[in-house]
């Protein structure tokens, strides 16, 4: 039974307690410990994700997580105390927990007098104040409630909400909440209902365009301003358009709204890329020529031009490519293995040896001189020459470590240096992996073969690691304090709709709103924004951008928004009733929909675990199971689980034959295994020719090590040794 346990909760009165939640036929054994000095930090702190030491010490926020019932007792012990902080959150949060089971005149007594004590939430009182009376039946006192909201808080996000509920009597406050809270949730509503009654309000889809941007449902809206309204639209109306489909990752769309767009570098880049990705090749070169004429000193123009080689025949594209290297430093050095490729193909291989030779002398730290060394190193292993294959490899932990092939170069210098019989220097190189790139697949393998019990490929399925849960949430680094406050407490509805209207910078956000915009995604289920907003920061240049990030990613909490625990009730259920290892399932899950319960491939797979139509009959039919529907967390992973279950069986429990035949189907990996050595799994991997399903196979497992490493204390105790708190280095 896979244990998970909470941190001891420090009660205000009373002593600590044992909670344990049935899920279905198992059960989730929640065991309380004591807080860890890692979670408490300074009142003034350099870093945005640490706990003040008041959070550190707080009875209410431990109890955040829990379902209204399970804390009611507690929060009522901590509300009818002395006046503080928690005693202030406490009775918020049981005011609220109470018109949630429609117990308004109860939620009334702990609102009572609330907002002069605690005036960072005092807007939200003011409503939840208004929401009693609503259960109530009180319909008068509702009705000046939310005047009365209208009249102190009129321009806080809250107003929103009152001339949402005003507005279904007097349309004139709907038309000031469009005018004044465009982005708010209750306007979005107001517009939907609009649009309802009349689709032909093209004011109403652009305001949804402009704010809402990657809602469900907006493909649809932009859709119809393009092929209805395209002659009313202006070059920012088209920006807001084409920014919308880039980030839900409809290029060609994307491409066509940024060629309208106002003329700018990233503009016209995203225009010519957009196309390109969408494999429309001559719009694609004549949008790059565009930039390059346009902005020929920009810094998306050196991108522009190696994308420009790329579309274009071998002389015209060694003329774009000599101009970045002579131009663009930044990527001179991919543009000169590009050259290097294209000499080769014109036979000219000294010239072609000479521009690789640049790469490793002008640009040695580079990634592009890992790529090379890389290749080079890989074709030396391939034959048998593992000495020189360690010398081309090991620079590029040292010369490029920020690279994204440095975590497997390092794992297989060890790897070679194993199979030279040198053991020290193979440690090393582990211990290197671990500590350098401990998030990474690599991290996984180095600790394995330093003999950490995390598991291996034959044993992986049957582990059942205890999981300990953080005690409380960490805090948001950007927002007013209202928003942090709300996100403590665990209000996510109330705190996505503050966000809404906070967040005015969607299209160039900061790191820390960035990172902000993700967490509250999360919390509302928007689980897949949620993580592609913080995984996606890594890809942010400049010195300053890349110095907050790595502050954010130094933290454990950034970590646990990357790799969170959402449907862990289903998902521990159905491990345990079919013998899989709980972390594992979760890992395959993120990796298939990132959390989405209603996902749904080009292909037709569903759900959570991406089940196919036809496999998921074929499953019920095998389990006597008549109703059933995908797109229910509950019936995916029972139906996934069991098929998981079912590619383990088929392969004598290899989990990585298993979750390849997960994702290739069980006849391509029998004909990888026919085809290639299965002596050493590592090297199997490598092999492995669709690169789909290498990918999926190493972020599988790269996701079942950083949920090993984030929740389990004993594998955060060790990896703490090589200076991170739960493994998590000052600069991974």
């Amino acid at each position: 039974m896979l244990k998970v346990r909470k941190y001891k909760i420090p009660m205000a009165v009373g002593t600590g307690l044992a909670v344990v939640a049935l899920l279905g036929s198992s059960m989730l054994a929640i065991r309380w410990t004591g807080l860890l000095d890692r979670w408490t930090g300074s009142d003034k702190t350099e870093n945005p994700l640490s706990l003040t030491k008041d959070d550190a010490k707080s009875a209410v926020l431990p109890l955040v997580g829990l379902s209204p019932q399970a804390r009611a007792i507690q929060l009522e012990e901590i509300a009818s105390g002395r006046k503080s902080l928690d005693q202030h959150r406490a009775r918020y949060l049981l005011a609220s927990d109470l018109i949630e089971q429609q117990q308004g005149e109860a939620a009334l007594k702990w609102l009572e007098g609330l907002e002069s004590d605690y005036p960072i939430l005092a807007s939200h009182i003011a409503v939840k104040r208004a929401q009693a009376y609503e259960v109530m039946g009180d319909k008068a006192k509702a009705q000046q409630a939310w005047q009365d909201i209208l009249k102190n808080y009129r321009n806080n996000p809250v107003a929103a909400q009152a001339l949402y509920v005003l507005g279904q009597s007097n349309p004139d406050y709907w038309n000031q909440a469009i005018a004044q809270f465009p982005s708010h949730p209750s306007t979005r509503e107001i517009i939907s209902q609009q649009l309802t009654k009349n689709p032909n309000q093209p004011g109403l889809l652009l305001v949804l365009a402009n704010y809402s941007p990657d809602v469900k449902g907006m493909g649809a809206i932009r859709d119809r301003l393009v092929n209805e309204y395209a002659s009313q639209l202006k070059p920012d109306d088209w920006q807001a358009i084409g920014f919308g489909y880039w980030v839900t990752q409809e290029y060609g769309k994307a491409g066509k709204a940024y060629s309208k767009a106002p003329r700018t570098p990233r503009n016209a880049y995203r225009a010519g890329r957009g196309y390109h990705l969408n494999g429309k090749r001559k719009e694609a070169k004549l949008a790059y020529q565009q930039l390059i004429q346009q902005f020929p000193d920009a810094k998306e123009t050196g991108l522009g031009l190696r994308r420009l080689a790329s579309l274009s025949p071998s002389p015209e594209a060694l003329n774009y490519l000599n101009l970045v290297i002579n131009k663009f430093p930044d990527e001179a050095a991919e543009a000169l293995l590009a050259k290097a490729d294209i000499l080769d193909a014109l036979g000219s291989a000294t010239s072609a040896a000479q521009a690789r030779q640049s790469v490793l002398t002008q640009y040695a730290s580079s990634d592009a001189a890992a790529e090379y060394r890389w290749q080079v190193a890989k074709t030396k292993a391939e034959q048998g020459k593992l000495a020189e294959a360690w010398q081309w490899a090991q620079p590029i932990t040292t010369q490029s470590p920020d690279s994204s092939l440095a975590p497997e170069a390092a794992f297989w210098v060890g790897r070679w240096a194993m199979d030279l019989g040198r053991q020290n220097e193979a440690k090393a190189a582990f211990e290197h992996v671990l500590a350098r790139y401990p998030e990474s697949f690599y991290a996984w393998r180095s600790a394995k073969f330093l003999g950490w019990d995390v598991g291996d490929f034959t044993t992986v399925r049957n582990i059942t690691p205890e999981v300990v849960l953080p005690p409380v949430r960490s805090p948001l680094p950007a927002g007013s304090d209202t928003l942090k406050e709300l996100h403590q407490l665990g209000q996510d509805w109330d705190a996505w709709a503050n966000w809404q209207v906070e967040f005015k910078n969607r299209q160039e956000p900061t790191v820390a709103e960035q990172f902000t915009d993700g967490a509250i995604r999360l919390g509302v289920g928007d689980n897949l924004q949620g993580i592609n907003q913080v995984w996606n920061l890594k890809q942010r240049e400049t010195p300053e951008e890349r110095e907050q990030w790595q502050a954010l990613r130094s933290q454990s909490a950034y970590w646990y928004t990357l790799f969170p625990l959402p449907f862990i009730e289903p998902v521990v259920n159905w491990s345990q009733q079919r013998q899989l290892n709980p972390l594992l399932v979760m890992a395959l899950i993120r990796q298939e929909s990132r959390f989405e319960p209603e996902i749904r491939s080009i292909a037709g797979a569903t759900g959570l675990m991406q089940v196919m139509p036809g496999t998921g009959q074929w499953i019920a039919d095998k389990i006597q199971l008549k109703d059933y529907n995908l797109k229910n967390p509950n019936d995916n992973v029972k139906l996934g689980t069991w098929y998981l279950d079912y590619t383990h069986q088929e392969y004598s429990n290899h989990s990585l034959l298993a979750v390849a035949s997960y994702n290739a189907g069980p006849g391509n990996v029998a004909k990888w295994v026919r085809q290639y050595s299965f002596t050493d799994a590592d090297a199997f991997i490598e092999e492995i020719p669709f690169s789909e399903t290498k990918g999926y196979v190493e972020a599988v497992f790269e996701n079942y090590w950083n949920y090993l490493r984030l929740y389990n204390p004993e594998i955060g105790e060790l990896l703490r040794k090589y200076g991170g708190s739960q493994g998590i280095l000052n600069k991974p």
